[in-house]
């Protein structure tokens, strides 16, 4: 039941977040296909976060239906600088198994901070979701949405001005709505 839980507020989170702000103008249509793999991870532990990492891909492999997958650590990486350690060992590991160029790596954290950002920037946000998370994407897929496009490289610039109009209360309100359990 918690698992379904945590799964639920991050469909919500995907949904008012990520598709209510456009945050990824590709994100609806899978969204509708059903085509986005939810996955919680309960381990604490980096070693088994990983070989979640490497058993999503492939999954992915073997699966064409699945375009994307969002794996979720709800009880894990609750410091952001932790969770920057993970990212850096899955993005090792991708490389290491002949990943790169296969899938790409995205990140989200509740704590998520640009570099050289304040704490308070709205603009955060456009990362900041309700668990730590890692997306794994389908690069070939990533490279035609990207051509079909006009100016992609102008997402994150649009989504950071977007978060910034909002204004930082309106994204914290909007995020903490997505949970289930306050």
């Amino acid at each position: 039941m918690e698992n379904e839980i945590i799964i639920a507020e991050t469909k919500q989170w995907v949904k008012d977040v990520v598709i209510g702000l456009n945050f990824c103008p590709f994100a609806l249509k899978e969204f509708n296909r059903n085509s986005i793999r939810y996955v919680v991870i309960a381990s604490t532990t980096q070693k088994v976060c990983l070989a979640a990492v490497l058993a999503e891909c492939e999954l992915l492999d073997k699966d064409d239906n699945i375009e994307t997958t969002l794996l979720i650590f709800p009880a894990a990486f609750k410091s952001f600088d932790s969770f920057l350690n993970l990212v850096d060992k899955a993005e090792t590991l991708l490389a290491k198994h002949d990943y790169e160029g296969i899938y790409q790596l995205a990140n989200f954290h509740p704590d998520y901070l640009f570099a050289e950002s304040d704490e308070s920037d709205a603009a955060n946000y456009t990362n900041r979701s309700i668990y730590p998370m890692l997306h794994l994407l389908r690069e070939s897929s990533l490279d035609k949405l990207l051509t079909e496009y006009a100016d992609p490289d102008k997402i994150p610039d649009k989504n950071i001005s977007l978060s910034r109009e909002k204004g930082l209360a309106f994204m914290q309100q909007l995020r903490a709505k997505c949970l289930h359990r306050k």
